[in-house]
């Protein structure tokens, strides 16, 4: 800072301090902003009106609009100094901490403010009946919050354990579908538009990056609107070194309105790009990926060989023209040389599309003969020196493996690679079984799923749904492991949860989803309930919201078409004091059982002694130890054991006695611990 600016601020610092230290801090931000790459303004404090959080003394408020109308009287954040009862219903006195403006107002006409650069205590409340099918097996968790807090949470839950994380946020096109930043819409007359997303998703991606396994990954949707500038964002967050992939998924083709503007010389979007983040190197020497396979309706001109059990070789068309039923639709549909010495021979590759389209007898022959039809390929390092007779195929084994091999007229040693490595079920939108090519970075043909995404789940939903297919084979690619926990913090109508649990249907995986979404009304929707009235809070407004009119409705179906299990919760902010003092266990009770695995009873109303579930224990009364370790050790399966005491003495006593398995928390010094070190990090 030069010696000028620094005088400048000392003679503000004089007359108004908080001038002065508002100034300063816009100055080390300024200072702190890179030379090169990605910069942006980061929008402090982000923050987000909560309906239905009690109002206390010491919150944060706004005001809420008279009903009928959609805008407040002032946009202020204001600190309530006390609550009285009156005549009219609870008052609460209130503060404006940058104006020192006073006012009152009736508690029912505010909505507790959390700004994101305070700490916050979350607990968890059950939304709804969960669905139970099998006991033993783990459930997805759908929570209902404002993502970022989500996060916060899941830093105590699931720090280091999660295995993939896909999102779909907010494209930011300035579009019909404008997103809520701070509780206000932002639409393309928002000069602040592409900082304001790009601060909303930096602050949530190095929180996500946190819950990822050293072999996790990262999967984000985007179209071209904010693509470039999230590359970017995404390497400042995890590295250049991590970036995986960026996918060009086909979900469009130029037809219906598209059409117009193309033969008026636009070129149309017909894609939209995933972008493939890893947290480590360990994700590729860690992890098995599995190949994509996309169907290829042409014959492959490529593979002319066929291999005879005593080691000679052909033509692969002749033997064709050999068998009498090809040999008929050959002839029938004309596919015969008319000139030269081969003068009514099949005429070979060219005529292979039509004779396999219109032959079943030629597609039975090449299906029963896969492993006879070859193409010649480089031979392995290890194949030199191996006797193989000119035009013939010996089959050389090496490292484990066999391959067969020719010698050319030339001398040359090939290696044969066979059409039965070639053919398999493909990954299309209607799987067939023939050539395939492994999926490289372009994702082709999903266009197809779109014509019915609305039809997945069983629920309508129009904004933004991303078919199931999709997120099946970005999970499928990264990480088939039939135990991973898979994390969708943007959760909207719940297609990544569906997704993962038709996956553990079809292969009997225990993978579990944890899907964050909120209750957002839509702003056509929350239009027509301020005219009828209504406002955030009220059970009438709420019940259209997504997590309760979609999400929900859903996941509850899909969870009975698949015989899975999901529990549907609700994020919840205590008081750090009440907690201290245990008194806020049933609120505390759903995170110690999701970062236990989510797995069969939840221990939710504490007792004298303590208590054991499949997978985790709870010891409440650290008298009550001795009977407790016998308990544990007794039990098979414990993952976790809670203590709660507020003596690290006794805590450490009863950890070391624990078996060796078993992971040891102290309640509830760890969880405070865990809100307290975030605090002020936005």
């Amino acid at each position: 800072m030069s010696n000028e600016l620094q005088s400048l601020l000392a003679r503000v610092e004089a007359s108004d301090p908080g001038t002065a230290t508002e100034l300063r801090r816009h100055i080390d931000a300024l200072q702190a902003r890179r030379q090169f790459g990605l910069n942006f303004e980061n929008h402090t404090p982000e923050s987000v009106a909560l309906t239905g959080r009690p109002v206390t003394v010491g919150d944060k408020v706004r005001f809420l609009p008279p009903r009928g109308e959609e805008v407040a009287e002032s946009n202020a954040t204001w600190v309530v100094t006390s609550i009285s009862l009156t005549a009219d219903g609870r008052i609460a006195s209130l503060l404006d901490p940058r104006t020192k403006d006073e006012a009152t107002r009736a508690v029912e006409d505010l909505v507790f403010v959390a700004d994101f650069r305070d700490p916050i205590y979350p607990g968890l409340r059950v939304s709804g009946a969960p669905v139970v099918h099998r006991d033993r097996t783990p459930s997805h968790t759908v929570i209902n919050a404002e993502n970022y807090h989500a996060l916060e949470l899941m830093l105590f839950t699931h720090q280091g354990a999660v295995d993939l994380i896909y999102i779909d946020p907010p494209y930011n096109t300035g579009g019909k579908t404008s997103w809520l930043y701070n509780d206000d819409y932002v639409d393309k007359d928002d000069k602040y538009k592409n900082s304001k997303w790009l601060a909303f998703m930096d602050r949530r991606l190095r929180l996500a990056r946190k819950l990822l396994k050293p072999s996790g990954a990262i999967m984000v949707s985007i179209g071209d609107d904010e693509q470039h500038r999230l590359r970017m964002l995404m390497e400042q967050v995890f590295g250049v070194e991590n970036h995986v992939a960026q996918l060009a998924v086909e979900m469009s083709t130029t037809s219906g309105p598209k059409t117009t503007n193309a033969q008026q010389g636009t070129i149309v979007k017909n894609v939209e790009y995933v972008l493939i983040y890893r947290k480590s190197s360990a994700f590729d020497t860690d992890i098995r990926h599995t190949p994509l396979y996309d169907g290829i309706e042409k014959w492959d001109a490529n593979y002319p060989l066929w291999l005879n059990d005593d080691g000679t070789t052909e033509s692969v068309y002749r033997r064709l023209d050999e068998e009498p039923d090809v040999r008929a639709d050959i002839e029938k549909f004309e596919l015969v040389r008319d000139s030269g010495k081969n003068r009514g021979a099949f005429v070979g590759a060219p005529g292979m599309d039509l004779l396999l389209a219109a032959s079943s007898a030629a597609r039975e022959f090449v299906l029963r003969n896969l492993s006879r039809i070859g193409r010649i390929d480089t031979a392995p390092v290890s194949a030199k020196g191996v006797d193989v007779p000119i035009g013939k195929w010996v089959a050389h084994q090496t490292d484990g493996r066999t391959y067969r091999l020719t010698r050319s007229k030339q001398g040359t040693i090939w290696q044969i690679y066979t059409l039965d490595k070639n053919f398999r079920e493909s990954d299309d939108y209607v799987p067939r079984f023939g050539r395939t090519v492994i999926r490289g970075d372009l994702w082709r043909g999903f266009h197809s799923d779109m014509g019915h995404v609305s039809n997945e789940g069983g629920v309508g939903f129009a904004n933004g749904k991303k078919p199931i297919r999709l997120i099946k084979q970005l999970i499928r690619w990264a990480n088939n492991s039939p135990d991973a926990v898979i994390l969708d913090f943007f959760g909207g109508s719940g297609t990544t949860a569906h997704a993962v649990m038709a996956m553990n249907a079809a292969d009997q995986g225990r993978r579990r989803s944890i899907l964050v979404t909120n209750n957002e009304v839509s702003r056509d929707a929350s239009r027509i309930l301020r005219r009828q009235n209504l406002r955030p809070g009220d059970r009438e407004w709420e019940s259209q919201g997504v997590f309760e009119a979609v999400t929900q409705p859903r996941l509850r179906n899909s969870a009975r078409e698949t015989n899975e299990n999901v529990e549907f919760l609700t994020l919840t902010y205590e008081n750090p004091a009440l907690v201290e003092l245990d008194m806020a266990f049933e609120r505390v009770a759903p995170l110690l059982w999701m970062r236990a695995g989510s797995q069969g009873r939840r221990i939710d109303v504490p007792n004298n002694t303590f208590d054991i579930t499949d997978v985790y224990a709870v010891l409440f009364n650290v008298d009550a130890s001795r009977a407790f370790l016998g308990a544990v050790h007794q039990a098979a399966g414990i993952r976790v054991a809670y203590v709660v005491t507020d003596d690290e003495s006794q805590f450490q006593a009863i950890a070391s006695q624990l078996p060796d398995a078993v992971q040891a928390i102290r309640l509830y010094e760890s969880y405070l611990r865990t809100f307290q070190i975030n605090a002020g990090r936005v």
